[in-house]
């Protein structure tokens, strides 16, 4: 049986040309983006596994941290933060689709401006 090699997969390439939606630079960058992102929601599951287990127990193994499973609220609590932090990572985007929702409307300064003619 051959052994696998997680660092010879993360770097291998798909056959074909790479396909891109945006600019070639900026999806690189985005990817590269995205890729911190998920290690940090990674890390910081983690992090609140070793704090649960520290509370609990008061020690750990790392055997101990692989093997933990969350309680219902517990791990509701997690996605509670994953969605949040999404949303923070990506609130440019959200902010730019209602902008455009909004097309037409007054802007906040507009209205101000018009506000301070009266």
């Amino acid at each position: 049986m051959t052994a696998i090699d997680p660092l010879a997969l993360a770097g291998a390439k798909a056959r074909g040309k790479r396909p891109y939606f945006l600019d070639s630079d900026v999806e690189r960058l985005t990817n590269i983006v995205l890729v911190l992102v998920q290690e940090l929601a990674v890390t910081r599951e983690r992090l609140d596994t070793i704090e649960r287990l520290l509370e609990r127990t008061g020690a750990m193994t790392r055997e101990d941290i692989e093997r933990f499973e969350p309680t219902r609220a517990e791990a509701d609590a997690r996605g509670a933060w994953t969605q949040e932090y999404l949303a923070r990572v990506f609130r440019i985007l959200q902010q730019e689709r209602e902008a455009i929702a909004r097309a037409g409307e007054p802007t906040s300064e507009e209205v101000a401006e018009e506000l301070a003619k009266v």
